[in-house]
């Protein structure tokens, strides 16, 4: 008898024998380094306290490195079969799949972005008596659920439209901008008029945004719109679930009298004196109205800007759950963020193709990536709690068959109570059951508690790009985007979840590390901001913090910052970026460290100390045009008086001074042997300066309205005057 294939396969990535000699040269010069630092401190007086401090930050950076590395030693690719899924074993006895899609702000994440996600989803390579999409609308807007509504009337001519022609990507946003209208596929007068279908649907839906209302004679055509007859607000209303598409209703047909997945809408209820639980509350609420709709054995979740690119994304994710021989183990597949809007050169470091490529993959090697929030599919039982067993196996067949005969309108009264406000008092909800609450990233510390109940996970990264979402076009968003993510990583780490604690016994050493990486992000940024000032204010006041340059202990210096760089941009370019794309995450990774990890760090903080509260910032997925048009051209976009901007300009002005001063000093105070003792801290604080060339630019050249303020630029002045005078000890 044939033995049964395997339905993936994992693939070690190449190069790990040089990676490996690599990291032990690099972890040698970093002992010798340190150990340089420890047996040379100079004598008090003579810049002992500076001395120290670099001691302190290079142990800091040492100890991050060794973490960063766990996931680097071993990294793995997994390649599904889905000819083998449909050919062997399965065929159109596939699981049913629920699909949930999270929105929060009609204005931030504008209905008609919503909606071209949500078709997308809709019109997967799957039987469509088997998909069922949730909305869930945490702003409670009447907007939205118009948008969605005008949706499902567009779906029964945008479905039919892109299985017969099997187009991609099937958001119609994203396919109608990257289209010419001369397609081989179809006739350009069936394109014209699904386009014009298309345009005139998004007017429609951008109007009433507009406006603010719905006008009465569309309110007639839904009886869901009458549940905002009341006074509702986005923080103050009744629970909302309206079924739009009932996918065994044999009228929800498309066109082509195909039938439609089931489509539904649910605000789940607000009132002021219950706290929400952010999106941790709303994929909650989504996972039990979805229990008495459709039951599917499969959940799968995205963000509202995130878009199907791969109409073949469900079945490459059941490769994992199905397999025979490792499938039962596997709790959720990952599939990476990517971004269609990204620039050439990647101006903000937005671009994650190291991480999708090399973290999630090492990761994948010692017990799976972490679930990072969207993108994902997992199965429902683990969302409820349940633990690996090796005896387990898995009830495919849920969500198939028909529970009870209920009407529409008695599923989704009952589905109302599941979203009611109250509904998880005094119950294991956002603890042992469901997403966790209590923290800004919610989504990690929900994958590390399945981990730690036994669970494994997959990184699926195919070719063409799963999902394919919006990055942040402005330096605000990214750091807004970057605050959120090392605030909530670092309140993790400080708390019983720490995967050092929290994993110790459950999961291997390297995945306690993997966790840790996003997890130290934010304490980074102390060592970080001691690096990029003080080094160049010794070099002002004559200190030398460095051997000198014909010193053999400035090998191991050299050594460390050349070959780590070195590396640095091979991984970059090896996994699509380009050089100057490398360069700009260089900057990006100094900013987003003395800013956004800095902010994290104190707010993490002073919420342990019970002086501020957990809040979730929606980052915007709107911009002006002048303000894309910068960004296409590769500048970046200032414009407003943040104090993130104060704090970027005043260490760029520092050490533009800094070097300039020194330069003088060494010129008129003997040349040869000043840099000789102090070339090190003068290279340091070049680089510095090369690195903030932009934000000079932007202080005293550029003159569109994304130029640094002046009133910020004037801040910045004195507090680098400030810095100048700070005695180095």
């Amino acid at each position: 008898m044939e033995r049964t294939r395997r339905l993936f396969e994992t693939e070690t990535h190449g190069g790990r024998a040089a990676y490996r000699l690599h990291a032990v040269t690099v972890a040698a010069g970093i002992l010798l380094l340190l150990y340089y630092r420890a047996t040379h401190v100079p004598a008090a007086g003579e810049g002992r306290a500076a001395w120290l401090g670099m001691l302190a930050a290079e142990l800091w950076y040492a100890a991050y490195w060794a973490v960063t590395q766990s996931v680097r030693w071993s990294p793995v690719r997994r390649l599904p079969f889905i000819d083998r899924l449909a050919a062997r074993r399965y065929g159109e006895r596939l699981p049913c799949v629920d699909i949930f899609v999270c929105t929060a702000d009609p204005h931030s994440e504008p209905p008609s972005l919503v909606i071209s996600t949500v078709l997308s989803l809709m019109a997967y390579n799957y039987p469509a008596e088997k998909i069922s999409v949730y909305l869930s609308d945490d702003g409670g807007s009447v907007l939205t659920f118009y948008a969605l509504w005008e949706a499902s009337l567009f779906a029964k001519h945008w479905i039919p439209f892109c299985k017969r022609y099997n187009i991609e990507p099937r958001s119609p946003a994203a396919y109608f901008s990257e289209s010419d209208g001369h397609q081989d596929l179809c006739s350009p007068k069936e394109w014209s008029l699904i386009r014009e279908m298309y345009e005139d649907m998004t007017e429609r839906i951008d109007t009433a945004v507009l406006s603010g209302k719905i006008s009465e004679e569309v309110k007639a055509n839904h009886k869901g719109f009458h549940e905002w007859d009341q006074e509702n607000t986005s923080k103050n209303h009744q629970p909302i679930v309206q079924i739009l598409i009932e996918g065994k209703d044999k009228n929800a047909n498309d066109d082509e009298g195909n039938v439609l997945p089931t489509l539904v809408y649910m605000a789940r209820e607000k009132r002021p004196q219950h706290h929400h639980n952010f999106k941790a509350g709303a994929m909650n609420a989504l996972i039990r109205v979805s229990s008495v709709i459709s039951n599917s054995p499969i959940i799968m979740n995205v963000d509202c800007d995130m878009y199907s690119n791969n109409c073949d994304t469900i079945r490459d994710a059941l490769c994992f759950f199905l397999d025979e021989e490792m499938g039962h183990k596997i709790g959720f597949v990952q599939f990476p963020q990517n971004y269609n809007n990204l620039t050439k050169n990647n101006i903000y470091g937005n671009s994650h193709q190291v991480t999708n490529q090399v973290l999630m993959g090492g990761m994948d090697s010692v017990g799976g990536p972490m679930y990072v929030g969207t993108g994902c599919f997992h199965r429902r039982e683990i969302l409820c709690g349940r633990r690996f067993t090796e005896d387990y196996k898995e009830d495919w067949n849920g969500g198939i068959k028909d529970k009870t005969q209920e009407s529409i309108v008695e599923i989704e009264e009952k589905a109302k109570s599941l979203a009611a406000s109250t509904y998880e008092h005094d119950t294991q909800w956002g603890d042992e059951i469901g997403i966790k609450y209590g923290y800004p990233a919610e989504d990690i510390v929900t994958g590390l508690g399945i981990h730690c109940r036994g669970w494994k996970s997959v990184h699926s990264n195919p070719p063409r790009p799963a999902f394919l979402g919006v990055a942040p076009t402005t330096l605000a968003q990214t750091l807004l985007q970057h605050k959120r993510w090392s605030e909530g990583s670092f309140s993790i780490f400080l708390s019983k979840y720490c995967p050092f604690m929290f994993g110790h016994g459950k999961i291997k050493l390297r995945h306690q590390m993997g966790y840790s990486i996003y997890g130290l992000w934010a304490p980074n940024s102390i060592p970080t901001l001691y690096y990029v000032i003080i080094p160049s204010l010794a070099l002002l006041k004559g200190i030398s913090l460095f051997p000198e340059i014909t010193s053999p202990w400035m090998s191991p210096f050299i050594y460390v910052l050349c070959v780590k760089n070195m590396y640095s941009l091979y991984e970059a370019l090896s996994c699509g970026d380009t050089l100057k794309g490398w360069w700009n995450e260089q900057r990006m990774w100094m900013v987003r460290r003395i800013t956004s990890y800095l902010y994290g760090l104190t707010d993490t903080v002073r919420k342990l100390l019970g002086l501020s509260k957990m809040t979730f910032a929606v980052t915007s997925k709107v911009s002006e045009e002048s303000e894309s048009k910068r960004y296409e051209q590769e500048i970046m976009e200032f414009g407003s008086s943040a104090p993130e901007y104060v704090i970027i300009a005043t260490v760029a002005l520092l050490n533009l001074n800094c070097l300039v001063v020194g330069l003088c000093q060494i010129m008129t105070g003997g040349w040869n042997i000043l840099l000789n003792v102090f070339s090190p801290q003068l290279i340091l604080c070049g680089m510095l300066v090369i690195t903030n060339i932009p934000f000079y630019e932007a202080m005293f050249v550029r003159k569109d309205k994304g130029r640094i303020p002046f009133s910020v630029t004037l801040a910045s002045i004195g507090f680098a005057i400030l810095a100048l005078l700070v005695p180095i000890v």
